[in-house]
């Protein structure tokens, strides 16, 4: 009797697994069937909204669904993040992150964990930024910025898309490494920071290349230097710190594509690729090289250990900074 009732056992377990598998293939071949949000943790207007709406019809168009952009602005990014870590793990809520998710972890207490509650489809992008000022500030090289700044401790502005940001980060370290005294005033989105330099209302900002190429263009922005090791393409008349007088100042920023933890393997390699494809095809290529970014279009694997190495480069310069959220 006791073997029947094991056997009788194993045989629902096996059953119950089997129908398991059949229900997350079935899911998985039916994917995807309805509206997808791609979550944007920033106000309207930043490089990390404009990179969030070039490649959502891109993924409407091959998946044959509407990818829609929501913009959930709020605390450094928190408040976009946490909604993506408690929806469901379905494939139907993505979201577009930049360097503020690997940076927060060390800034401030998080209302989710960073690795255990995301699973990463893909990075996007990679990038750098420009030392941008309103033309009005009467410098054109990094030299005459830094005599600038020296000159007057504790009078010269800089925006940034809020505390705990890349560009307000990249601000700090700026001081800490030219022993500057800087005053930051933060914004809700990189949109508004620019929107402030451009006015006159703020003196200079990080600002990621893809917000403010047009700006730069146009006159409205002058662009000091850029914080890559190297000059970008986008602008190779314009020097890095890094040979202008600040050796060892690189900040590099990316753009990727997120989804909850728990997202069964066949939806999220079908989300890779199709983002990769997305990423890679001729014409995103083209409109991100006019906006200084490069394409990635990395695996899913390659992609979650290149967040656990940027939340480890950032925890010491944090510290040794002393960035701390407004």
């Amino acid at each position: 009797m006791a073997a029947i009732i094991c056997r009788c056992t194993l045989a629902v377990f096996i059953s119950s697994v089997l129908l398991a598998a059949c229900t997350s293939a079935s899911h998985a071949q039916s994917y995807p069937s309805k509206t997808i949000r791609m979550i944007v943790p920033i106000a309207a207007g930043g490089g990390t909204d404009i990179v969030g709406r070039l490649i959502s019809p891109l993924l409407s168009e091959q998946m044959g669904v509407t990818v829609f952009v929501d913009n959930r602005p709020g605390a450094g990014s928190v408040i976009g993040t946490e909604l993506l870590a408690k929806s469901a793990p379905d494939g139907y809520t993505l979201m577009n992150v930049a360097p503020e998710f690997v940076i927060n972890p060390s800034l401030r207490k998080l209302p989710y964990d960073p690795i255990r509650d995301f699973t990463c489809v893909s990075q996007v992008t990679s990038g750098q930024y420009f030392l941008s000022t309103h033309p009005a500030v009467p410098v054109k090289t990094t030299k005459q910025f830094l005599a600038l700044t020296k000159s007057r401790p504790g009078a010269v502005t800089y925006a940034s898309s809020g505390p705990g940001s890349a560009n307000h980060l990249a601000g700090v370290l700026f001081q800490h490494m030219t022993r500057t005294n800087l005053i930051h005033v933060p914004y809700k989105s990189s949109g508004q920071a620019s929107v402030a330099v451009i006015s006159g209302e703020v003196d200079f900002m990080f600002s990621s290349i893809v917000s403010v190429i047009s700006h730069i263009r146009q006159g409205r922005l002058r662009a000091i230097a850029t914080t890559g090791s190297a000059r970008s393409p986008v602008a190779p008349e314009v020097p890095t710190l890094n040979e202008s007088g600040i050796p060892g100042f690189v900040v590099t920023g990316f753009y990727m594509v997120l989804a909850p933890a728990g997202v069964p393997a066949e939806i999220l390699a079908k989300l890779n690729s199709e983002t990769v494809k997305a990423v890679r095809s001729a014409g995103m290529k083209e409109r991100l090289a006019t906006m200084g970014l490069e394409p990635v279009g990395s695996s899913s694997a390659d992609c979650g250990k290149f967040i656990q190495a940027e939340i480890s480069k950032w925890t010491p310069i944090v510290k040794a900074s002393g960035a701390k959220p407004d």
